[in-house]
């Protein structure tokens, strides 16, 4: 069994609410239904927090524990250096984080067009709503 952590970030535990025309209507409880219906037999542990420090905690975990990441940081994606320099030291440690975006960060404000995350996270993927996560988690089992 393959142990996968699927972080999420600022505002995400708003999904199925927060401008459903970007994010889609389906929530978080419905994503980690469809994670977990996409890999039988694995662990995908699901979280969000509006707390950066908190998400800082769980990327030092993963590094400790040699978990692969799934990583929507939202809004930080696009401004914090303190996540930058946590998922540095997890892909470092050789363990890899897939940056995920629901939408496509290039076809929206200017000020999102730049992520961070992207030059340390063993990839991206973005664009594609849920199927963001679900391609990076088949990524990781692989």
């Amino acid at each position: 069994m393959t142990r996968i952590l699927v972080l999420n970030g600022p505002n995400l535990g708003r999904l199925g609410t927060r401008v459903p025309d970007v994010y889609g209507t389906q929530t978080l409880d419905d994503l980690r239904t469809v994670l977990a219906d996409d890999a039988p037999g694995h662990d995908i542990d699901l979280r969000q927090t509006d707390t950066e420090g908190e998400m800082l905690g769980w990327l030092h975990d993963t590094m400790d524990s040699q978990t692969p990441v799934v990583l929507n940081a939202g809004a930080w994606s696009h401004y914090s250096y303190a996540l930058h320099d946590a998922v540095e030291m997890v892909t470092t440690a050789g363990v890899p984080v897939i940056e995920v975006h629901l939408s496509n960060p290039h076809a929206r404000d200017e000020f999102r067009h730049t992520s961070v995350l992207t030059s340390v996270a063993t990839g991206v993927i973005a664009g594609f709503g849920f199927d963001s996560y679900r391609l990076a988690v088949a990524q990781l089992l692989r």
